[in-house]
């Protein structure tokens, strides 16, 4: 590994995804990187489609989650929504009793087709908000059909999501005023919800297609 990042150092490529300490979780190929929520089998919804993983209407229902947990990370994809469709992005989800969904543990950076979901009319449960706590600060998602970038960011007890280079949100987890927003929400009557900077990342089946790739993380 050092002599491949010494050789593109010096033909001034790209270095290498690994060596920059990036994790794939998504090589366009195989779901090896994910299973279904609190061990069940991957859903069949879920299928590797054009290089990117997708959600169809066909199959078992469920939510992906990863099969690694992690902590302070860095988290990078693409996402494309269908029209009128909903989906999400959790991380902190932990697979623990008393929490049958993942969002009942994982805070969520909301995907949506903020034009024509009813949910587009919240501003808190658009595209690119930490949902139902913190809107967007500007609206960056791009029209249906096209691919939208991420960033999430957790590091040292700060949150922040980026969709298309753009910063939306930025956030501590678990001091005061973290707990004041999540007792002003729908999550308050989640006893698990966000306590642990740590868990598994998720991508939600809300019932409409949505389609995932180049996904990759590292941890700090």
């Amino acid at each position: 590994m050092r002599m491949i990042l010494l050789f593109a150092l010096l033909a001034g490529a790209p270095v290498p995804a690994l060596a920059q300490g990036w994790k794939t979780l998504f090589d366009g190929k195989d779901l090896s990187a994910w299973r279904g929520y609190k061990g069940a089998p991957t859903p069949t919804r879920w299928r590797v489609e054009n290089g990117a993983i997708a959600l169809g209407m066909e199959g078992d229902k469920g939510d992906l989650v990863t099969t690694e947990a992690f902590g302070d990370f860095e988290l990078e994809l693409e996402w494309r929504i269908s029209e009128g469709g909903n989906s999400g992005i959790m991380y902190f989800v932990q697979e623990v009793d008393g929490a049958p969904t993942t969002y009942a543990t994982g805070p969520e950076m909301q995907v949506l087709d903020d034009a024509r979901h009813p949910d587009g009319k919240l501003l808190s449960h658009r595209a690119g908000a930490l949902y139902d706590l913190i809107p967007a600060s500007v609206p960056a998602a791009k029209p249906v059909g096209a691919w939208n970038k991420v960033r999430i960011v957790s590091r040292g007890g700060r949150i922040e999501h980026w969709l298309n280079g753009r910063r939306v949100v930025a956030t501590r987890h678990g001091d005061d005023a973290w707990r004041a927003m999540v007792q002003r929400s729908k999550f308050n009557a989640m006893p698990h919800f966000a306590k642990v900077a740590r868990g598994r990342i998720a991508l939600q089946d809300h019932g409409d297609p949505v389609w995932y790739r180049n996904i990759r993380i590292r941890t700090f």
